[in-house]
């Protein structure tokens, strides 16, 4: 029997499960998706077996992530709703679902763990926020989940009412970050930079600036500043961003990722 299953292997199931292969055996795991070509090719490429159907996957473990979006969840309720147990630990990565709702469709004793991870789980460097009612769950079940999530990335676990902030502050917000390197590489290829160039200078920094948050504690202002000397180039980038609406631009952009994981169910 395996421990860990996955219903869809999308962008995200996919990351997940080639985290999980860093931790668990691939012996331990199965999935399945409603395409059968996908199935046969993430078989191939990662030796990890798949079920024929969702209910099999289901009943073939104890750990069932729902990796679907939410306009499926519904049918993929109606075909596991039969099989899963109170012995189940299922784990949501839907935006808008909630652990009421799940409970609800799937039974009053079912155990549910809400999440919301993000693609850069392919690489290990994933952020994910979980939130669940640890009462419920034995120490060892606790392990698991904490260990499942680590294999990608960090995890961090919040009240459920943060969840839909979460998807801004991490689900979502990869697109955003994508789109600024972009930006800054058009911006420096205007004046000559090769592309590849520009993308890997880019993104080189992209990373590095998030490495000196997380790992010098120091606030993001702080280390803004240590980079804007006086009457310097920064400085001047800097007044440029505040004119034309850069932190407002967020804001509004995380005001409309939240309003939509809101009302997506």
């Amino acid at each position: 029997m395996a421990k860990i299953g996955f219903i869809g292997m999308g962008n995200m199931g996919y990351a997940m499960l080639k985290g999980a292969l860093n931790v668990f055996d691939k012996d331990e795991i199965i999935f399945c998706d409603a395409n059968e070509t996908r199935m046969n090719q993430v078989t191939e490429e990662t030796g990890v077996r798949h079920a024929e159907s969702n209910a099999e996957c289901a009943n073939s473990v104890k750990y069932l992530v729902l990796a679907v979006k939410p306009q499926f969840y519904d049918k993929v309720i109606k075909n596991i709703v039969n099989v899963v147990t109170s012995e189940h630990v299922i784990i949501s990565i839907a935006p808008g679902i909630t652990i009421k709702y799940l409970v609800d469709e799937l039974g009053f004793d079912s155990r549910i763990v809400r999440a919301m991870p993000n693609t850069p789980a392919l690489l290990g460097a994933g952020m994910t926020g979980i939130s669940y009612n640890p009462s419920l769950f034995t120490v060892t079940e606790k392990e698991v989940i904490e260990k499942f999530f680590s294999s990608f990335g960090k995890v961090r676990v919040v009240d459920e009412k943060l969840m839909s902030a979460v998807t801004c502050a991490s689900g979502s917000s990869p697109a955003y970050v994508y789109m600024f390197i972009e930006a800054m590489a058009d911006s420096v290829v205007k004046y000559g930079i090769p592309r590849d160039a520009a993308y890997e200078m880019v993104a080189q920094t992209v990373m590095g600036s998030a490495k000196m948050v997380l790992e010098t504690k120091e606030h993001p202002g702080r280390l803004k500043d240590n980079v804007c000397s006086p009457a310097g180039t920064t400085i001047a980038g800097v007044a440029a961003l505040e004119e034309y609406g850069f932190r407002n631009a967020i804001i509004k952009a995380t005001d409309a990722c939240y309003d939509r994981a809101e009302n997506m169910k």
